[in-house]
């Protein structure tokens, strides 16, 4: 079986365990990003109640984002933790909004994030990178969920499920995992949005620290899991 093949067994067992995920968890393109940056070193509940804080002070929104004071906006993010941290990286993506694709100092944000959303993955990666406090998978996950590029998200959980299960890259970087993913399947953000998803929900309920194996879907195809004696 080749390494494209084992990309594609693993998605088909894990939909067929799991079914359709519904990922991203976001109203809005610009919700999907504030979710991505407030979800670093966080759980999904905490940062559902920081959103629903930003919603109710009218702050879900560029602007709303750039007019809110920092001090606050931290106050109102607090239940995603690293509250202060996390303030000033959403001012930071405001900002980099308005320099990068704002145009005139009278157009919109709104129309900043229309002209981000739109623009080039070759373009944009690198924006994100360059912006404070985006990292390869919070750029990753904007690209995929909020702009829909075919962009494989590479994270904790995927790099623990693929070394039990034996496919790894050459090079153990955040680079040569995401090559394997997109080398080996066909370029759909669909496809992307749907496995980066499943393998989300294996890793939290099957694929822990420590794994519960019994059970596994996967198990059949997993040196790790037989070696520990489940079945």
């Amino acid at each position: 079986m080749t390494e494209s093949q084992r990309l594609l067994d693993v998605y088909g067992q894990l939909y067929a365990a799991d079914g359709p995920q519904r990922w991203w968890p976001g109203e809005t393109p610009f919700e999907v990003i504030v979710g991505a940056i407030l979800t670093q070193a966080a759980a999904w509940t905490n940062v559902e109640k920081a959103i629903a804080n930003l919603e109710a002070a009218g702050a879900l929104s560029p602007e709303g984002l750039a007019r809110i004071d920092e001090s606050e906006l931290a106050r109102i993010v607090r239940p995603a933790g690293y509250f202060n941290a996390k303030a000033r990286k959403l001012k930071a993506f405001v900002e980099m909004l308005r320099t990068e694709f704002g145009g005139d100092p009278s157009t919109p944000l709104r129309t900043g994030l229309e002209r981000l959303l739109a623009a080039p993955v070759a373009e944009l990666r690198p924006r994100l990178l360059a912006t404070h406090g985006i990292g390869p998978e919070t750029a990753d996950a904007v690209l995929l969920y909020a702009a829909g590029r075919p962009v494989f998200v590479i994270d904790a959980y995927t790099r623990r499920l693929f070394s039990r299960l034996g496919v790894v890259p050459e090079r153990d970087t955040y680079d040569g995992w995401q090559a394997l993913f997109e080398a080996g399947l066909e370029p759909d953000a669909a496809l992307f949005n749907e496995y980066h998803a499943l393998i989300v929900r294996h890793g939290k309920e099957r694929c822990r620290r420590l794994p519960v194996c019994g059970g596994c879907p996967l198990i059949a195809v997993c040196p790790s899991g037989q070696a520990s004696g489940a079945t």
